[in-house]
């Protein structure tokens, strides 16, 4: 298998989430004869896993999704330091300390965020810029209008061992995206990796 494609194929799963061999062709431009190869090396591998899906007439449908050896393929900011870093701090401070970790992440966040929003005038340019500033962090962020608001969708976490040992940081994040949006801005939170969906998702709009 090559590694392009190998790679291309984990990232179409990790972005779109669960697909059939024949959406996963289409979109990269092969066979979906060549791509169940290739998911069939990945599926050795224990990267990827199926689950055949029953429609409402004919044959069930093969749905391909990530594993979560294969989610762990992408950026977690050295996760076992984190977490080790993180028990230290408990250890030496108690939760106090972790609190004023987590207080202080924000604050930076919070000034940098602010200076690339600025001069940002509506509310879909802010978004724009803030899910640029999020996929250089290694969410793979992406902004989709929908009716009279947009969603904030990010595709992977890339402090998810942090967030799994500290909620704090999931509040802590809600709280920055709606300061750095603005006020007259209503957001809340649709989907999370942490509760079990496959990525973040964020519902924001203009106030009533």
């Amino acid at each position: 298998m090559s590694d392009r494609t190998r790679t291309r194929l984990l990232h179409a799963l990790k972005l779109s989430g669960p697909q059939t061999a024949a959406e996963l062709a289409s979109a990269q431009s092969v066979t979906p004869v060549a791509v169940r190869q290739h998911l069939d090396g990945l599926l050795a591998d224990g990267l990827v896993l199926f689950e055949d899906v029953k429609g409402t007439v004919g044959r069930p449908k093969r749905q391909w999704s990530l594993t979560e050896a294969g989610h762990r393929q992408f950026p977690d900011n050295h996760s076992g330091l984190i977490l080790n870093l993180l028990d230290g701090l408990k250890e030496i401070y108690g939760e106090s300390g972790v609190e004023q970790l987590i207080s202080h992440r924000e604050q930076s966040s919070r000034r940098t965020y602010g200076e690339a929003l600025r001069g940002k005038e509506t509310l879909k340019e802010r978004l724009e810029a803030l899910a640029e500033l999020r996929s250089r962090e290694g969410y793979m962020a992406s902004v989709e209008q929908q009716g009279n608001g947009f969603l904030l969708i990010e595709n992977h976490c890339s402090i998810c061992a942090a967030a799994t040992a500290c909620q704090g940081f999931c509040r802590s994040e809600m709280r920055l995206f709606q300061d750095v949006l603005g006020e007259g801005v209503s957001l809340s939170r649709e989907e999370h990796l942490l509760s079990g969906g496959r990525r973040c998702v964020y519902r924001i709009q203009e106030a009533a």
